[in-house]
């Protein structure tokens, strides 16, 4: 096992209330594998940084376990633990050439020169920085900074690798490139990671699992897949991508009456409901299926329509008090409906998701 949390809580004074204090992180338990890729990802303030950081040994937990590689490390500093972290500021030394900050750990370690210089230069190879060692920092690009920091800190070989939202200071063209980047550097090296970000689409691209957290809960612990298709609570899929809500009852069998609209029998749920029941039925955007005039599940107009090149997004007046979020692809073959144009829509039920109300 590469990281394990057991019931880590950890609370801070509320400096608004002096006899009061402030709840960062509730209960949290959790597994890391070895070798595998885990985000912390939710809102701000929702306690994934404050985990990450218990997780380093920057903060003490109130209460709970902190294991890595099989050893509890509550009580172990930060500089002892055998991690290395990615910081948001890249914390690069300026003064320092790029192959003396990536070696720096190494020459810390009292490793011979010699031995420093070949590490360096093999991992400078692999990071996509080779010709670069003698510039400094302020000669890089952002994505050349980035890669700097995260050769310095794997170069030390650690059992763990923790990134607090690395990529938060890059441009949205960079950040797409380097969080590709930094999920097959991970998978060359096989090192053990837990990444921290608010970025949905980051979370989705690198993950093996995603924790999402939610004021100080872990609220759902899933792959993207699953997140993304089968969240646990409203909040998830509500954070996790943009969705529609669908009020309804469950009826006979399978079957939900829903509060606006037709009855569907919705083969995908993830949990048993009894007949009456409120609930809930997501669908994503992309998984509704608009036609010219009325019929299907819903009918309504266009109220708008936003033309992205590969897709265009809709939104349908149906009556209901939000607009349904529709989502279509590939416009020049399927064509386009008009804003003030009546449409069906409908969905397909496996690609719905019930939710308890």
């Amino acid at each position: 096992m590469g990281v394990k949390l057991v019931d880590i809580t950890k609370t801070f004074p509320d400096l608004s209330h002096p006899h009061r204090e402030v709840t960062a992180v509730r209960n949290a338990s959790l597994e890391v594998r070895d070798g595998e890729f885990v985000t912390f990802l939710g809102p701000s303030g929702c306690g994934k940084t404050t985990t990450l950081r218990i997780i380093s040994g920057f903060e003490a937990p109130t209460s709970g376990e902190v294991w890595i590689s099989g050893q509890m490390v509550n009580d172990i500093p930060p500089n002892k633990r055998d991690t290395s972290m990615v910081f948001q500021s890249y914390a690069i030394f300026p003064h320092l050439s790029v192959g003396q900050n990536i070696g720096f750990g190494l020459e810390l370690r009292g490793r011979p020169r010699r031995e420093i210089r070949t590490e360096v230069e093999k991992i400078m190879e692999v990071m996509d920085l080779k010709g670069l060692g003698q510039r400094r920092p302020d000669q890089l690009s952002g994505g050349q900074q980035q890669r700097v920091a995260l050769a310095r800190a794997i170069i030390n070989r650690p059992s763990v690798l923790l990134f607090d939202e690395p990529l938060s200071n890059l441009d949205a063209k960079l950040r797409e490139q380097m969080r590709l980047e930094i999920r097959r550097i991970q998978q060359t090296f096989g090192i053990t990671s837990i990444y921290v970000t608010h970025d949905q689409a980051e979370a989705m691209t690198v993950s093996d699992r995603i924790v999402v957290m939610n004021q100080g809960d872990i609220v759902q612990i899933g792959t993207p897949f699953e997140i993304y298709s089968r969240p646990a609570t409203r909040f998830v899929a509500d954070f996790i991508g943009r969705v529609n809500f669908f009020e309804g009852r469950i009826g006979p069998g399978r079957e939900v009456a829903f509060t606006v609209g037709g009855r569907k029998e919705i083969q995908s749920r993830s949990r048993e409901f009894a007949q009456g029941d409120p609930v809930v039925v997501t669908v994503r955007p992309e998984s509704l299926r608009i036609s010219h005039g009325e019929g299907g599940f819903l009918s309504g107009k266009i109220s708008k329509a936003v033309y992205l090149g590969q897709v265009v997004e809709y939104e349908i007046d149906t009556g209901r008090d939000k607009p349904v979020l529709a989502v279509t692809h590939n416009p020049v073959e399927e064509g386009f409906f008009s804003p003030g144009e009546t449409v069906g829509v409908d969905f397909s039920p496996v690609a719905a998701h019930v939710l308890p109300a």
